[in-house]
């Protein structure tokens, strides 16, 4: 079951709007900030694996196939099943070795009690960062992501996320899209609701409509 955001929506708008008119404008074009965080941090780091460099619909057919291994493709497989898994069995379900790999480390990091899901929630965000860029195949845009998405943290801004860096191409009408750097300096007024402002950049490349 997800969980309520442990932040203040109508707060963090106020706060942006009155930081950045730009994210005033989408605050108003896009309504208030919906995404809420989710209730199953363990499944979400395994979808993330499993998602990663595929499309949508390749991404889906691979995991319904995966998940029918363990005899209900409607939940997600426990560490034990993971580590349990042969190699052809990985391979019949179109999982790659070096996915399989990932998935094994993750698995390994949970049963050991190295990523301890009910402790993590209660981290900062540095060492949350930490902990989960430990697991091979988890890098800072996945933890970034989790952050925002699994835990609801307000401050995270995603500068691994070309889509995000495009929406402040656009919002902000700059000629090309910003260095992970420079998306930290026009990021800088949204402290401490980051996570909201970043939101609404993907919202700003969603709706712009080319002139030429």
């Amino acid at each position: 079951m997800a969980r309520r955001l442990p932040f203040s929506v109508r707060r963090a708008e106020a706060a942006l709007r009155e930081a950045d008119p730009v994210l005033a404008a989408l605050i108003e074009a896009h309504g208030p900030f919906r995404p809420r965080p989710g209730g199953d941090p363990y499944s979400s780091l395994v979808r993330t694996i499993l998602f990663q460099q595929l499309a949508g619909p390749a991404a889906r057919a691979i995991d319904r196939k995966w998940r029918a291994l363990y005899s209900d493709d409607s939940r997600t497989p426990t560490p034990r099943e993971i580590l349990e898994t042969a190699d052809e069995q990985f391979r019949a379900a179109g999982v790659s070795r070096q996915k399989a790999s990932y998935l094994r480390d993750l698995a390994l990091h949970v049963a050991d009690g190295r990523l301890d899901f009910d402790a993590i929630g209660r981290l900062p965000d540095d060492d949350v960062i930490a902990r989960l860029t430990d697991v091979h195949g988890l890098g800072e845009w996945s933890a970034h992501m989790f952050l925002m998405f699994e835990l609801g943290r307000p401050d995270v801004l995603p500068t691994g996320d070309t889509g995000m860096r495009k929406g402040m191409q656009v919002a902000y009408g700059l000629p090309e899209m910003p260095t992970p750097v420079r998306a930290r300096d026009i990021a800088a007024p949204w402290t401490p609701y980051r996570s909201v402002g970043a939101w609404y950049m993907w919202r700003a490349v969603d709706t712009f409509t080319p002139t030429s």
